[in-house]
């Protein structure tokens, strides 16, 4: 899921194994890349399991976490922004709180089960 806020650009979906990494687009929303193409955006599916690294300091102080976490990826309902992280000890934040230069290897792409669930169920 690519925030609205990244509607205006180009994007693809995000793949198995590949490394991407946070940068701020023009319009001021943070959101996912890849190094060779900058300007589109990468969409994450809810529930894909990432391996973050080059958390910033701040970040890693005020949700308890290191430099390098799995992280869950998120719809946040409640934020202005709802990209985001959930983090294994509960830690919630937007991709806007991560920040940029946040390199994340997609460890699992696998559908969201509540996707796949809201499928099956309008079979």
């Amino acid at each position: 899921m690519c925030d609205y806020s990244l509607e205006m650009y180009r994007s693809r979906p995000a793949q198995q194994g590949a490394v991407y990494e946070t940068r701020r687009f023009r319009s001021g929303s943070i959101g996912f890349t890849t190094r060779e193409d900058d300007e589109t955006a990468v969409c994450m599916s809810c529930d894909m399991r990432l391996a973050l690294s080059g958390i910033p300091h701040h970040v890693q102080r005020a949700y308890d976490v290191k430099v390098d976490e799995v992280v869950t990826f998120i719809r946040l309902d409640s934020e202005a922004y709802r990209d985001g992280v959930r983090f294994d000890n509960g830690a919630k934040i937007t991709l806007q709180q991560l920040g940029t230069h946040v390199k994340a290897r997609v460890v699992d792409a696998l559908t969201s089960p509540r996707k796949m669930r809201e499928t099956v169920e309008a079979v």
